[in-house]
């Protein structure tokens, strides 16, 4: 009879953390092409791939161990999958607003201004927010920002799902 190969949190979460991160940099130039605003319902959908991923994640976890997973377990996968598809979303993300498309941070700061000014805000107000702000909104902070939110965001949706997805060893003693 042949025997299950065990797998590991970390080499299922490394597995499907290079999933996500590929399949965010593909949506994420598809959108910028079409040019898709990515705020709103597009944005959100986006953490609807996140837990399609991670439940795929634990399911293969699973099947390619000895069929249990415990919350732990779960999170932890979770954990690598949000390290790894941040150490690859981050560089790029840098890269992508530093050399092929730096406008995009321009164009964000005056979408915001005109929000402000939308709101009836003052506009020397809005001035210097905008003044403080852009310090800021540079590539490094944004992509400092993608990878702390990156690891974070899959982190909780991780712990959600596993609540979801576990399936404790009922011999296992605590």
């Amino acid at each position: 009879m042949e025997e299950k190969a065990t797998v590991s949190t970390r080499s299922v979460g490394i597995r499907y953390g290079v999933f996500i991160a590929v399949i965010g940099i593909v949506l994420f130039i598809i959108f910028n092409v079409l040019k898709i605003d990515q705020s709103g319902p597009v944005g959100y959908a986006s953490y609807l791939i996140y837990i399609v991923m991670i439940y795929l994640a634990h399911k293969y976890f699973k099947e390619n161990g000895d069929g249990y997973m415990t919350i732990g377990q779960g999170i932890g996968i979770g954990f690598w999958m949000g390290l790894i598809s941040a150490l690859i979303s981050a560089p790029f993300t840098y890269i992508y607003l530093k050399f092929v498309d730096s406008g995009m941070i321009e164009m964000a700061m005056e979408k915001q201004r005109q929000g402000m000014l939308d709101k009836d805000m003052d506009p020397d107000q809005v001035e210097q927010i905008m003044e403080m702000s852009s310090a800021w909104m540079t590539p490094g902070v944004f992509a400092g920002t993608a990878f702390v939110f990156g690891i974070i965001g899959i982190l909780i949706l991780a712990i959600i799902v596993s609540l979801f997805t576990k399936n404790t060893n009922p011999e296992q003693s605590y």
